[in-house]
Order: structure tokens, then C-alpha cells, then sequence
């Protein structure tokens, strides 16, 4: 634990804030520049299916580890106000997510494509589905009606617990699809050793890595004491 290595979580929080912008980066270059843009509607039904991996990246994700770090971010934030920063976050994470997979399934509808054939649909359909339930108990049990304390108190690990699992997931269910996407776009002549293929691989590391970030942030202590029996030599 991070917590155990008397590391703090701030500085977790930096390095995830380092890569989200460089993934939130990588994804615009790659769905905008190398893919051609993004829409809700067009003749090119390529640019509804950009949408995807978009507000997957950047609002599923990204948002919901900002949700995830939010007390280590503001320690000394008022926890009610740290508590519905966190909540919000969330929800506005979990409708972003929907309207991505609402263009997936309208990329697929609209060009003839099968819904719901590949490892990627199955996780991110499950992931998705975890997560609302996740942030409904939440949301019942501490925030309104409000759960008795000490049920609370029981509550909280495992609620802290399932979300990063389910947070995990989502950073699975990410690597599969633009491994998907990319092995799709390869057998469709996509140089395998060109700069869009370089691009979404080095989005998938910088995923993996900003995930790691945000998990070992939120595992962290705020604050690190100093071990029992141990003074700070004086300075004069």
C-alpha cells in the first residue's frame, strides 16, 4: 500500500493530471486529424463513430477519475462540498459514457454492423451498467435519504473498494477498444508502422499509465504522519 511507503498522494495527482491532458490530447489528434472529425450526423458514418472514443476517453474516464481523486486533490475542502463535487462528477461521467455508447450503436445501425459481438461491447455494456448502480448506493446511502452512520461506516471500504474495480474495468474495456479499432483499421490497409498506428498505441500506454496514477492517488494517504516514536532532529 502507498500508504504503508509513506508516500503521499498529491503527487499521483499531478502525474494523473499530466497524462489525462495528454490522453484527452492524443484521442482529439487522433479521431479530428487522422479520422476526419466528429458528428452526430453525416454521410460519412465513420465521423458518429469518432464521437466514441471520445467521450469515452475524456468524459467516462477522465471525468471519473477526477471523481475518484477529488479527496486527495482538496483535502482540506469541506467534505460535504468534496462529497457533491465527487457525486456530480460521477454522474455527469456516467451520461457522457451513455451518449458514447449511444454512437457506437448508431455507427453500428446505420453502416449494417452487428451490435454486441466482441469482448470490448460486453465489458463496456457490464462496466457502464456497475457503474450506475455504484453511484445510485452511493448516492442512497451518503448522500439522500442517508444511511444510519454506522452503516455508513461499514459501507464506505467496499463502496471505495467496487469503484475502483469497476474503474479498472473501465481502463480494460478502453484498451480493448482501441485495440479493436486499430487491429479493424489494419486489416483495412492502415500501415501497422505508421503514425496513426503509433499514435493509438502510445494513447493506450498513456491510458494504462494515467490509470495507475489515479488508482494509486486514490490509495494513498493526504497526508502522511510521521511513524511512532519519530522526531524530526532540530534545526537551530
Amino acid at each position: 500500500m502507498a500508504a504503508g511507503l509513506g508516500v503521499k498522494a498529491a503527487p499521483f495527482t499531478y502525474v494523473a493530471h499530466a497524462l489525462a491532458v495528454a490522453a484527452a490530447l492524443m484521442v482529439l489528434v487522433w479521431c479530428i486529424h487522422f479520422r476526419g472529425g466528429l458528428a452526430f450526423e453525416a454521410e460519412n458514418k465513420n465521423l458518429i463513430f469518432n464521437v466514441h472514443p471520445v467521450l469515452m476517453l475524456i468524459g467516462y474516464i477522465i471525468l471519473g477519475s477526477e471523481a475518484i481523486m477529488i479527496y486527495k486533490i482538496f483535502p482540506k475542502l469541506n467534505h460535504d462540498t468534496t462529497k457533491l463535487i465527487h457525486l456530480i462528477l460521477h454522474a455527469i461521467a456516467i451520461v457522457l459514457g451513455a451518449v458514447g455508447i449511444y454512437c457506437a450503436f448508431k455507427f453500428h445501425n446505420e453502416s449494417g454492423i452487428a451490435n454486441l459481438y466482441s469482448l470490448h461491447s460486453w465489458l463496456g455494456i457490464g462496466t457502464i451498467s456497475l457503474y450506475g448502480i455504484q453511484w445510485i448506493f452511493g448516492f442512497v446511502a451518503f448522500f439522500y435519504p442517508g444511511a444510519a452512520p454506522h452503516v455508513r461506516r461499514g459501507a464506505l471500504p467496499w463502496h471505495v473498494l467496487f469503484g475502483l474495480i469497476v474503474y479498472v474495468l473501465t481502463l480494460a474495456t478502453a484498451e480493448l477498444g482501441l485495440l479493436e479499432k486499430l487491429t479493424f483499421l489494419q486489416n483495412n490497409g492502415l500501415n501497422k508502422y505508421g503514425a496513426e498506428a503509433f499514435l493509438v498505441n502510445f494513447t493506450g500506454l498513456v491510458v494504462a499509465l494515467f490509470g495507475a496514477a489515479v488508482v494509486t492517488a486514490a490509495v494513498a494517504p493526504a497526508y502522511v504522519e510521521e511513524p511512532e516514536g519519530y522526531a524530526p532532529i532540530p534545526v537551530n
